[in-house]
């Protein structure tokens, strides 16, 4: 703390943008003014991208808030917050930036705004380094839920790599307070099944090659299941530039949900990237946990070896301590 402001390191861990995108969105639900210094010290290309500042200017607008060292390259920045307010929020990263990654900074805000709040978000849809809008949708959205909160996610417009193009709408209801979860128990897998999508100029036949090496791999390991994975022509009028790849989701018995994914991109062979996904998915499986790799990163947790009767199993709970923010709005 230096006064009543909060010091962020940006460059800490990884040193990429998850601490900035973090970092203000707690400032706006805390009401602290923060400073981010060092920001993405990490990256080949240090400071603000256009993605992270359309992200910063959205949460200044949501909540009437001041942002200084805002460019584009920029390595630090200040914020101070302002009240949060529901209504129509506008973020155009003008680039493939995740529309993924927009909706992690600004959702936790508006959930404890006063009013219903709809985000139009614009970007990539299905970018590297991000997630993917269909693991958003499949597997983050009915996760989240269990938090005894709704949103409605609506793919306008799919965008890929280098030109985005893409568009989201994202309504969501605001909540007095967040529900604790409880996802320990793992269940059996029941059902196995995902999209194999292709869009612009690439054939049809590139989806199908992904989704049948994707089910060949699951099958070497997984054979009483039928694995569905549906291989799918994004229409022209609902896709920006061309793209492919895939999603793997296993659904179990207790409503955990766990996924692989896989881009597609030049020169990579379409059976490799199917494969990919099959892969991720199944090592997810193989773990015994609750959640996938990409949902279990997103908080800080406590992690403990679980005492159970069998010594030979590896097993660990994992728990995060929320603050119990109540929405002081409603």
């Amino acid at each position: 703390m230096d006064g009543d402001r909060m010091e962020i390191d940006g460059g800490i861990m990884e040193g990429g943008g998850q601490i900035l995108r973090v970092s203000t969105a707690l400032s706006c639900l805390l009401g602290l003014p923060v400073r981010v210094q060092r920001i993405r010290a990490g990256r080949s290309q240090p400071g603000l991208r256009p993605q992270h500042l359309s992200g910063l200017e959205m949460i200044r607008d949501l909540c009437e808030g001041k942002l200084e060292g805002g460019e584009i390259g920029s390595t630090e920045i200040t914020f101070t917050p302002g009240k949060i307010k529901g209504g129509t929020h506008i973020a155009d990263t003008k680039t493939a930036g995740s529309v993924c990654l927009l909706m992690q900074v600004a959702m936790p805000c508006v959930l404890f705004a006063a009013t219903p709040s709809e985000l139009h978000l614009k970007g990539g849809t299905n970018a590297e380094m991000a997630p993917q809008i269909d693991y958003t949708v499949m597997v983050f959205k009915p996760i989240v839920e269990k938090f005894n909160i709704t949103f409605n996610c609506d793919i306008k417009k799919r965008g890929y790599y280098p030109q985005g193009g893409g568009e989201v709408v994202v309504q969501l209801s605001p909540v007095k307070e967040l529900s604790p979860i409880n996802l320990t128990d793992r269940g059996t897998v029941t059902k196995i099944y995902g999209r194999a999508f292709v869009a612009g100029a690439l054939p049809i036949k590139l989806a199908k090659d992904m989704s049948a090496a994707a089910v060949r791999c699951i099958r070497k390991e997984i054979r009483d299941l039928y694995v569905n994975i549906q291989p799918v022509r994004e229409p022209d009028d609902r896709a920006c530039g061309t793209g492919s790849g895939i999603i793997v989701v296993a659904e179990t018995s207790t409503g955990c949900l766990l996924a692989g994914s896989s881009l597609g991109k030049r020169g990579k062979n379409s059976d490799k990237v199917g494969i990919e996904a099959a892969e991720i998915l199944l090592k997810n499986l193989k773990h015994g946990g609750t959640v996938d790799d990409s949902l279990q990163d997103q908080a800080k947790f406590t992690v403990t070896k679980s005492e159970e009767e069998d010594p030979s199993k590896d097993t660990y709970i994992i728990e995060c301590q929320g603050m119990g923010m109540i929405n002081p709005n409603l």
